[in-house]
């Protein structure tokens, strides 16, 4: 499953990846992933085994840097993949199942499926499925 997170420097990204590994299980540190581009987690899910990887592409400055890096290989493996600035990669990600927009409140941008906001904290999360396991994600949650 491809999660793209998308918002600007200090939106929250980070802190959501951090709050998604710790509703799965994970109780160690969450590193942000900025210098060394991806963090993987391996979980003991419900479910099973449970590998989480967690991009960070905000250094790259040519989508090619993605194909360069090797990383489609994580995409394949049946994992769970977040990935902060997905537009780096250009449209080498392909269609991701959900992508999570975190904005400021005052932002402007137009809810594009589902809409949750924390006042206190100024952000908004707009999330949007772009395939059935993202729907049925969506609906669960």
């Amino acid at each position: 499953m491809q999660v793209q997170l998308i918002g600007d420097l200090g939106a929250g990204k980070t802190t959501l990846v951090r709050a998604t590994l710790r509703a799965l299980g994970h109780a160690g540190r969450v590193k942000s992933p900025t210098y060394t581009l991806v963090e993987p987690y391996s979980l003991d899910a419900p479910g099973g085994p449970l590998d989480v990887y967690h991009f960070d592409l905000y250094r790259f400055a040519d989508p090619a840097e993605w194909a360069d890096a090797g990383f489609r290989e994580y995409f394949d493996r049946g994992a769970l993949c977040l990935v902060e600035w997905p537009q780096q990669a250009g449209g080498l990600l392909g269609v991701p199942d959900l992508v999570f927009a975190l904005t400021l409140p005052d932002s402007g941008i137009a809810p594009m499926e589902t809409t949750q906001s924390n006042e206190e904290e100024g952000r908004v999360l707009t999330a949007r499925a772009f395939s059935e396991t993202g729907k049925t994600c969506l609906e669960r949650c």
